[in-house]
This record gives structure tokens, sequence and C-alpha cells, in this order.
């Protein structure tokens, strides 16, 4: 786990509106992956309508928070999900407690 990375992708508000509203994707979300392939990930056009960016920004946002670990992707068809990872943000909870 990069630290750094982590913290770069955390230093944006929209980023981190983006893992909030992951956290709940049936409360934030309409179209989510529930069929067994890739639970409870979004769309990248759903992610992209909530925020209000364009989808060239939603779209770097997306992968420097996939980089950094805090998400998974995984493409189904034409379309790909993201959704949390959430092993990696317990580490980095844990991290912080011990370190910080």
């Amino acid at each position: 786990m990069d630290h750094l990375l982590i913290f770069k992708a955390l230093s944006n508000e929209k980023r981190q509106l983006i893992l909030q509203w992951l956290k709940n994707p049936e409360e934030n979300f309409i179209h989510q992956q529930h069929d067994g392939q890739f639970n409870d990930g979004v769309c990248v056009g759903s992610i992209q309508e909530k925020s209000g960016l364009a989808q060239s920004v939603i779209s770097s946002y997306l992968d420097m928070m996939q980089k950094a670990g805090l998400l998974e992707s995984k493409r189904i068809g034409k379309w790909t999900y993201y959704r949390r990872n959430e092993q990696v943000i317990q580490e980095l909870g844990e991290f912080i407690k011990k370190e910080l």
C-alpha cells in the first residue's frame, strides 16, 4: 500500500465524495452491478452524473483512486464498474491509528 498515493487521492473533495457515495451504492446510485460478477460496482456514467463533472475528469479521478488502491474496477460488456476496496481502506485506518 502506497500511503502517499492514497493521501494524494484523498486530497480532493470530489474524490472523497465519490468514496463516500460508493460506501452505500444502493442509496446513492441507480445503476449498480448485482449479478454476482461485481457486487456493489457502480457504472462510471452513474458516478459522472452524480458528480456533475465531465467524463474525462471523472475517468482521471477514478483511475487515480484505483492506482492508489482505494477502488477496484471491472469491465462488464461495454460498461466499467467501480467499487471500494474495503481491505485497503481498513488497512489505511489501521496505519493512521498506529503511525500518525
